[in-house]
């Protein structure tokens, strides 16, 4: 993801040329991303789960999430005030993941819906949800003016297959207490701060290009 980000500031301050809205290669990269950050959130809502961690932390984590996706929002139309987020991958992730909860308990069930989900979204275009106030639902004829995209179809069922293998995993704890034992400590700590590192990571790489460039 920074490297992706740091190839799309280079291209903003002409560093580079390429094109992120055609070129099949960083089109290609941004569904590879984003597939393995969605995935995620499902592996980790059944992870949870499976720690039998109650409500409050998981309502603490949504309001931060989204939150923080409405400080992106604010950020990116200072920046891009044409094309600025509405719907990006943080406000993805929120609504995801409240409509993904009453799942977890039933993983084939959140499987079959998933897939389901996936294949409408990358299959069903529909006039309607080309409609602004309907964009975050995804099935539109065309993307959306915005810098970052990422609609609920097919988006939520990437998820929702992610909680299914989160929920198949052997052993779950003793796996996540062997890979937090055996992994670097500096792995360790980007995994534990990733929410931060995504906020960061782009005022920093936008900061240092405007000085050095």
């Amino acid at each position: 993801m920074v490297t992706y980000h740091f190839a799309f500031d280079l291209a903003w301050f002409r560093v580079i040329v390429a094109d992120f809205n055609h070129d099949p290669f960083w089109l290609t990269a941004r569904a590879v991303i984003v597939t393995i950050f969605m995935t995620l959130v499902g592996v980790s809502l059944a992870l949870a789960r499976h720690a039998h961690r109650g409500p409050e932390p998981f309502w603490r984590r949504v309001a931060l999430i989204a939150g923080c996706a409405i400080l992106v929002s604010i950020a990116s139309y200072l920046a891009f005030p044409r094309t600025f987020i509405t719907f990006g991958i943080l406000h993805a992730i929120a609504v995801a993941s409240v409509l993904a909860r009453p799942l977890l308990p039933y993983p084939r069930l959140a499987l079959a819906l998933g897939v389901a989900i996936v294949i409408v979204g990358v299959t069903v275009q529909l006039p309607l949800f080309d409609e602004p106030w309907l964009n975050w639902i995804g099935m539109m004829t065309h993307k959306p003016a915005t810098e970052d995209y990422v609609p609920l179809f097919p988006w939520l069922g990437v998820v929702l297959i992610g909680v299914a293998i989160g929920a198949a995993l052997p052993r779950v704890q003793r796996g996540v207490d062997k890979a937090n034992r055996m992994s670097p400590r500096w792995l360790a700590w980007l995994g534990r701060h990733s929410l931060v590192i995504y906020l960061v990571h782009q005022p920093v790489l936008v900061g240092a290009l405007r000085v050095l460039v």
